[in-house]
């Protein structure tokens, strides 16, 4: 059985709640290229985000504990679950510290390497198989409404897809599980697909949408004829707007809205569009076509 067939056994459907908010905002230029955030934008999340980055409660009100203690006894782990996700968090922190020491601004591990780590492991796909399925108990993910639609239009209108995430080493896994298609085959480009796992930053480090705008400009693409789609107003919009770009606020889905009102960093930031729907996107995208 593949990864992507692994998430795909834990599939139920998750419907986004609603944010209470109203869509705003117009595009300044014309759009040559779309980028997205995964987590909380092209797919709802239960924690709203990456779990790593929740750390998340385990309490048997949560439903969770009975089938980690299932996950655990499948792979022969006798420790108990809270000891285990203690010295989980445990040696994320330890990560963190270490590349944070060394210069990085916003540190991101690599999950794989954790649990190998963590369970004393030394078969790598053993872990990953781990921690697909730890993943998709702690924080199962859905494709959010028209996600796939708002993709195949934007490709059909000749735009160029990417995207910028926090992310991990099934986060592409997602796209295979849904949609049945690879990352190539949605038509996302290579080079455009940066994933903090990859990098050792995580967002809201500059550096991912500094690796975007490069490759951009080699393909003549100023990062101002770039959008950038986020539900984060601090990890999202602050920085892809530092980098130029033009920026929509995803509010499709209240457990994902960050909208950071008490956080200094966003202060004064306003994104150029906020939206509810990711169909929105192409319509939005579409009215750009008058400033060609």
């Amino acid at each position: 059985m593949t990864l992507s067939d692994l998430i795909a056994q834990y599939q139920k459907p998750l419907i986004p709640l609603p944010a209470g908010v109203e869509e705003e905002g117009a595009l300044r230029e014309k759009v040559r290229a779309v980028l997205f955030d995964v987590y909380g934008t092209l797919f709802v999340s239960e924690s709203g985000d990456i779990s790593i980055a929740q750390g998340g409660a385990f309490s048997e009100e949560g439903g969770r504990l009975s089938p980690l203690r299932a996950l655990f006894g499948r792979y022969g782990v006798e420790s108990d679950v809270h000891e285990v996700l203690q010295r989980f968090f445990e040696e994320i922190r330890t990560v963190h510290e270490t590349l944070r020491a060394r210069g990085f601004d916003h540190p991101e591990v690599e999950i794989d390497r954790i649990w190998m780590n963590v369970l004393g492991l030394d078969d790598i796909e053993t872990a990953r198989r781990f921690a697909v399925e730890y993943e998709s108990i702690v924080n199962p993910a859905y494709p959010m409404p028209n996600s796939l639609a708002a993709i195949e239009a934007l490709k059909n209108q000749g735009i160029l897809l990417g995207l910028i995430s926090n992310a991990q080493f099934f986060t592409p896994l997602l796209f295979e599980a849904f949609f049945g298609r690879t990352l190539d085959e949605l038509g996302f480009s290579r080079d455009l697909v940066i994933f903090s796992f990859a990098y050792g930053f995580a967002k809201p480090s500059s550096l991912l949408f500094s690796h975007a705008v490069e490759a951009l400009k080699s393909k003549k693409i100023e990062p101002l004829h770039a959008l950038y789609v986020g539900n984060d107003m601090r990890n999202d919009i602050v920085p892809a707007l530092r980098a130029g770009f033009q920026t929509a606020l995803f509010a499709g889905d209240r457990r994902s809205l960050r909208l950071r009102k008490d956080d200094s960093h966003c202060a004064g930031v306003k994104p150029d569009l906020r939206i509810t729907g990711l169909l929105s996107i192409v319509r939005e995208v579409e009215k750009t076509e008058k400033h060609a």
